[in-house]
């Protein structure tokens, strides 16, 4: 297995050498410098691991990130910053569940275990992120007690913005398909907007869709 290291700061990319030697002798670590590098070894291991510093590359925004995980989508990835902000981190997490994220500043234990984690196919959100959703979520649907949404509508746009059809959410919910898509174009017309990605970050904005209950 491949892991592929996108990180321009030297002993944060020594720290990781030393965790990935300690974990497993079956994973190749291979450094890249930038976006282009990291797209051609993916073109050859398009399975690999990939743990980057999104703040020290040359990805603009959060869709730049999603748009290489989308190509790549047995691909596993791993955010390793010291600082990320609440609306980049809900954007990249909900947009895909395979993209765990630990802070540079979480003790090294907690290091070490979110790449075993990841060595192991499985999702890990860092105890800095998870508290930090967890608390901007409270105060939000703090914020929000005034909220246009009926509780069925925000469960409906729940299950929207966590990428359920019409007919899925009528099934889960046992309502008929006219219900469901009744309820979604009344959502739609409260919330004054056009179409579901609009929808999604209202969600978000409002609380409304809880990553840190979600998603860990």
């Amino acid at each position: 297995m491949n892991l592929l290291l996108a990180d321009q700061q030297d002993i944060a990319k020594a720290g990781i050498r030393h965790y990935v030697s300690k974990l497993s002798e079956e994973v190749t670590l291979i450094e890249v410098n930038d976006k282009k590098e990291l797209v051609e070894e993916l073109q050859k291991n398009p399975d690999s691991m990939v743990i980057l510093d999104y703040t020290n590359m040359d990805f603009q925004t959060a869709e730049d990130i999603l748009i290489v995980e989308e190509r790549f989508p047995n691909s596993q990835w791993m955010l390793f910053s010291l600082e990320l902000s609440e609306v980049f981190l809900r954007q990249v997490i909900l947009s895909n569940t395979r993209t765990s994220v630990i802070m540079k500043d979480c003790k090294a234990e907690e290091i070490e275990f979110a790449l075993h984690s990841m060595f192991h196919h499985e999702r890990y959100l860092c105890h800095l992120v998870s508290n930090m959703l967890l608390n901007v979520s409270l105060n939000k649907q703090k914020e929000t007690s005034n909220d246009p949404l009926t509780q069925t509508e925000k469960q409906i746009l729940k299950e929207i913005a966590q990428g359920k059809t019409t007919k899925e959410i009528a099934a889960n919910k046992n309502l008929s398909f006219h219900t469901v898509n009744t309820h979604r174009k009344n959502i739609f017309r409260k919330l004054e907007v056009n179409n579901v990605h609009e929808a999604i970050k209202y969600a978000m904005k409002a609380g409304i869709v809880d990553v840190a209950e979600y998603y860990i």
